[in-house]
């Protein structure tokens, strides 16, 4: 501060000294002058309010072996939002899931709410994420896998998301790779008296950063609960795509008049200007507001998706279902392969 202070002095000092051996500089435009050299500095320290774009909800469909999704990015209101490709918010019941199937050219980023998800794939691989842990895949050249939920003891169902991340052109085609991330791994902070929690699943809040990168493509993955009365002022990276989905109660997004309250299972798509997003749940809300905040620097590339495979041109998808078909590039040892978790889903 007290630098500042020297430097708006000089400032002054300088024009004052300008004005009177040239006699081309009044002291007005000296003032005028520091005048502006705070007002940068101060535009330079002060967040920026993202925007809203546009809110909708996210329509419950099947998908799977009968479990049941709401489809958010990826469906008719917003097939993609680069880097993102899709994000569904699954229930399922102990008998209900995703059994074997392949992918190529994306990463996926599995989120349990609740209850747990048995995963294997067609190279040995196997785990179970448990509630609030994930896993992480990045598919690559190619993966076959089958993830399936167990059957809870108290009979609810299994509810959590899952993410799809477009990979750089360059990666589409890099070797397969899993990352299991269970609950007691992810680091949380309490802000506003305690009014909100944040998980840093991936990405940075309030000075706390995540443990581990997700994904090849830059990503911020941030589960918000808020009490009636909280609020949070959110950092996201200048020029990032970011948007909001809302697993319970209702959260109000944006600052002053273009501030929305937003439900339940709705979407919140944010304009790119702004390095804040604002949220918060009235004081006089009878529930808390949760949601997951996401952001991802987008891609400047073509995205071609055909059901599990994302590439950039038909050409390349066209060779990955002759490759899936002929068991070769990257799907050899699909051949014959059948998962335990997935007999009998269908």
């Amino acid at each position: 501060m007290r630098l500042l202070l020297v430097s708006s002095i000089l400032i002054v000092l300088l024009a004052i000294f300008y004005s009177d051996s040239l006699h081309s500089f009044p002291v007005h435009e000296g003032m005028n002058a520091a005048y502006r050299y705070f007002a940068t500095l101060s535009k330079k320290n002060m967040s920026s309010p993202r925007q809203i774009q546009k809110v909708f909800l996210a329509i419950e469909q099947s998908e799977g072996a009968g479990a049941r999704i709401r489809r958010s990015i990826g469906g008719a209101q917003m097939r993609e939002f680069s880097p993102f490709l899709m994000l569904d918010h699954f229930k399922s019941t102990s008998l209900a899931g995703f059994p074997d199937h392949p992918h190529r050219g994306q990463e996926t980023i599995t989120y349990v709410i609740n209850g747990s998800i048995d995963h294997e794939d067609f190279a040995g691989n196997k785990g179970t994420v448990r509630t609030g842990g994930l896993q992480f895949m990045t598919a690559g050249r190619g993966v076959m896998h089958s993830e399936m939920p167990r059957p809870n003891p108290d009979g609810s169902p299994n509810i959590g998301l899952q993410l799809w991340v477009d990979l750089p052109k360059h990666l589409k085609t890099c070797e397969p790779r899993y990352r299991d991330l269970q609950a007691e791994e992810i680091p949380n902070i309490d802000i506003d008296e305690g009014k909100v929690h944040v998980k840093i699943i991936s990405g940075e809040s309030h000075g706390v950063e995540s443990v581990k990168e997700l994904a090849y493509t830059p990503v911020w993955l941030l589960d918000v609960e808020i009490k009636p009365g909280g609020k949070i002022t959110q950092k996201v990276p200048a020029g990032w795509n970011a948007f909001a989905y809302v697993l319970d109660g209702e959260v109000g997004f944006g600052s002053g008049e273009g501030k929305k309250l937003v439900k339940q299972y709705h979407n919140v798509i944010f304009k790119q200007e702004g390095d804040v997003v604002e949220a918060e749940v009235e004081a006089s809300a009878t529930e808390n507001g949760r949601f997951v905040l996401i952001a991802g620097t987008p891609l400047d590339q073509k995205v071609v998706k055909y059901g599990p495979f994302v590439m950039n041109t038909e050409e390349e998808i066209d060779q990955a279902m002759r490759d899936f078909r002929s068991y070769s590039n990257g799907f050899e040892r699909a051949r014959g392969w059948e998962s335990e978790i997935g007999r009998g889903a269908f």
